[in-house]
């Protein structure tokens, strides 16, 4: 079984979130996510391309992969706003550095421009959990997720979590939605139209959906 060379490094970053001892202080105001609150159709339809062609990919490929990371009993807008934030920051780590990984040579450039994207969006995030929450320790949810995470990089092969990252990358993008809405995403209604419509965003209004709990 193959795993990943940086597998310490995110355990790390993990630990961090795990260890800290925080208040529960809400994200304050001066930090913006507002870009993210409704994202532009060119970065959905590249994100929507990529995701295609690696499904094509799989197809050709004997991968047997049961990675459950994304199927969670609990909504995102359950969670608190600092949470959200680290929820999907830990996502997009995983998801970057899946698109990091060695790949052919239509891949690599059908990946380049969700990647960075996605590695943009991850910055601001934790530009805003340095500078507004630095003291949030997760909830119990988040924290029994970030253990499944850390668990995941650990025992599961390179290839079932660049499959598990890249082909739910719209609940990524979903949950990235959900952070910047703050305490408008709320559950219900919000995360419970969430939940029945899950398929690929088609327009900055939309939701995704491919949205698993």
């Amino acid at each position: 079984m193959v795993h990943l060379g940086f597998t310490p490094l995110l355990v790390l970053v993990l630990g961090a979130s795990l260890g800290a001892a925080f208040p529960h202080d809400a994200l304050k105001k001066s930090c913006s996510l507002s870009k993210y609150q409704f994202l532009v159709p060119h970065e959905l339809k590249a994100v929507q391309k990529m995701k295609e062609q690696f499904e094509d990919i799989m197809l050709l490929s004997d991968r047997k992969c049961n990675t459950r990371l994304f199927h969670r009993k609990w909504s995102t807008a359950e969670l608190s706003v600092p949470d959200r934030v680290m929820l999907v920051e830990a996502e997009l780590d995983l998801a970057t550095a899946m698109l990091g990984l060695p790949a052919s040579p239509s891949f690599a450039e059908m990946r380049q421009r969700p990647l960075a994207f996605l590695t943009q969006a991850r910055e601001d995030l934790r530009g805003c959990m340095a500078t507004e929450a630095p003291s949030h320790q997760p909830s119990g949810k988040l924290r029994h997720w970030l253990k499944k995470l850390q668990a995941a990089m650990q025992t599961e092969t390179t290839g079932c979590l660049e499959a598990s990252a890249i082909l739910h990358l719209f609940q990524v993008l979903n949950d990235l939605r959900c952070a910047a809405l703050r305490e408008q995403c709320t559950w219900p209604p919000l995360a419970a139209r969430l939940a029945r419509h899950g398929a690929a965003l088609t327009s900055p209004k939309g939701w995704p959906e491919d949205q698993e709990k």
